[in-house]
């Protein structure tokens, strides 16, 4: 162990220094995370890292899944729940299964099995690449909603797939009653076990006597426990830690304190940030070995890399096509639902955005990695080196093709000039803001009228709130008027609350605004 630590920390080293160039490129960080992966391979006397396949999902997939559901924004998901719907079920399902279809034609040794297998791996588009991407570039927020909730939930349909292909490959036949009932199971079970689990948390944080260290350290643990007690009813590990993490998410102003609230985002933020860079470079660690095996089974390296440049081309057009057959069977079935777009030339081109952003990541490589040395007959898994070298080749193409062109994409068709109005999210900030004013005002008023009078800091505070965090003398801040205090910004946060509800305001904004509170009460814990 002590002779991989090195290795470990240059690694940690490398991840922060791609995502300090990256930052000055301008270009998703995922982008040079791959390059960097390919790199390493090339890199002689370095350690072969090898983790065990049955611990890769357990490693990697719970944190992943469980702080992007804490990111995502639920309301934004329940608004577009159709498209996003059918894009994380329908969408990954036609893709695994146009996958599956051509290795089995196209690839020697590939069954549909196998091919159903590659499919679930490579099916789900990257939410951490799509958001890392489109940060450099302004799309609407319906836009960046639907591509996040997408991206959430196609993980679990995809990985799905890739369990039920990965034991019929094992055991040679598919019984599809048997796999119907399972799947439901796996679906509503994971489910319901995540949403009892999480409820079971809320009320450990709510009645444990927890800090903001013991409450953190709690939450890195949850997602773990959800994935672990799922799979022990064979239920869905991944439905349960994202049904879990949403559920928790929506609540998180019941049960975590301001103090939990704010150092949790950046433990959480790095968290991830860390286990994205180590995946990438773990598979560039292992290029060599894949490769070597590759050749020892007879298939040349350019052949490999023809099939996946194959298997990418398939990725891209069954996105396209599915999101071209969305739009017509909305306008056929459902045109009251389709949004006024300003020309016919903006509605055709929609599709071929949401097609372009199908950029794979680090789920993909985490499903890839899982993949069972052997079978249970103690035969080498077949065409495992294979299915590894498609997946990295895909994912490096996506990321540099789709990745590096999306900006470009998007500038050079000006497919949203007009649909973001610059001042729209200052107005909603503002209306936001002018009504904490009013709720403040009114909320003093009502409860505390006589402390006002007379009271030189509660007036001074009245008057020029916004501005309290200037004032050099915090000598009028005593035990009465910082208890008003605090339940003063509990009040705004139940009145932030309520106006989330409204389907005109953005959640991100609430968010910010309700960062900015939690700030503010951590402040008043040091006057």
């Amino acid at each position: 162990m002590h002779t991989l630590l090195p290795y470990l920390l240059a690694m940690i080293a490398a991840i922060v220094l791609l995502n300090m160039w990256a930052n000055k490129l301008k270009i998703a960080y995922p982008i040079l995370l791959v390059v960097a992966g390919l790199l390493v391979g090339f890199i002689p006397g370095l350690p072969m890292v090898r983790l065990n396949p049955d611990l890769i999902f357990f490693i990697f997939l719970p944190p992943l899944l469980f702080e992007a559901s804490w990111t995502i924004s639920f309301k934004e998901m329940r608004k577009w729940w159709r498209i996003i719907g059918s894009f994380a079920f329908l969408v990954v399902f036609f893709t695994a299964m146009s996958v599956a279809v051509v290795a089995d034609h196209f690839i020697p040794g590939f069954t549909m099995a196998l091919g159903f297998l590659l499919g679930g791996i490579v099916s789900p588009p990257d939410a951490v690449s799509t958001g890392a991407i489109t940060k450099f570039v302004k799309i609407p927020k319906s836009t960046s909603a639907i591509l996040e909730g997408e991206s959430l939930l196609n993980d679990a349909s995809s990985l799905i797939i890739f369990r039920f292909a990965l034991v019929a490959v094992g055991t040679g036949q598919f019984v599809w009653q048997q796999a119907a009932l399972s799947f439901l199971w796996m679906i509503v079970g994971g489910t319901g076990i995540g949403l009892l689990l999480a409820w079971i948390f809320i009320q450990a944080h709510k009645r444990l006597p927890l800090d903001a260290q013991s409450t953190i350290a709690l939450t890195l643990i949850e997602p773990y426990f959800m994935y672990w007690v799922a799979e022990q009813f064979h239920c869905s590990g991944v439905l349960a830690v994202v049904s879990g993490g949403l559920f928790m998410s929506a609540r998180r102003l019941i049960f975590l304190d301001s103090a939990s609230r704010i150092q949790s985002f950046s433990v959480w933020e790095s968290f991830v940030f860390i286990l994205n860079g180590v995946v990438f470079l773990i598979i560039g660690l292992e290029l060599p070995e894949i490769v070597e095996g590759m050749r020892a089974e007879g298939l040349p390296l350019r052949t490999a890399i023809g099939y996946g440049v194959l298997v990418t081309g398939v990725l891209i057009a069954a996105r396209m096509i599915s999101a071209y057959a969305a739009l017509l069977a909305t306008i056929i079935f459902r045109p009251a639902v389709i949004p006024r777009a300003r020309s016919n030339r903006r509605r055709w081109l929609m599709p071929m955005l949401l097609g372009w952003t199908g950029m794979r990541g680090v789920v993909s490589l985490a499903a890839a990695l899982a993949i069972p040395i052997t079978l249970d007959n103690g035969a080498a898994f077949p065409q495992r080196n294979l299915i590894l070298f498609i997946t990295f080749v895909v994912i490096l193409l996506t990321l540099l093709v789709q990745g590096l062109t999306l900006p470009y994409f998007i500038e050079r068709t000006k497919l949203f000039d007009g649909l973001i109005e610059e001042g729209s999210e200052e107005l909603a900030r503002q209306k936001m803001k002018q009504g904490l004013k009013q709720h403040v005002y009114q909320f003093l008023k009502n409860k505390y009228e006589n402390e006002l009078n007379g009271h030189v800091g509660m007036e001074k505070f009245l008057k020029q709130w916004e501005e309290r965090a200037k004032a050099t003398d915090d000598s009028w801040m005593n035990q009465k008027t910082k208890a008003i205090f605090v339940e003063l910004l509990e009040s705004q946060r139940d009145y932030l609350t309520e106006l989330n509800k409204d389907p005109t305001i953005d959640e991100e904004i609430i968010r910010q605004q309700l960062y900015q509170i939690d700030l503010e009460e951590e402040r008043l814990k040091i006057i």
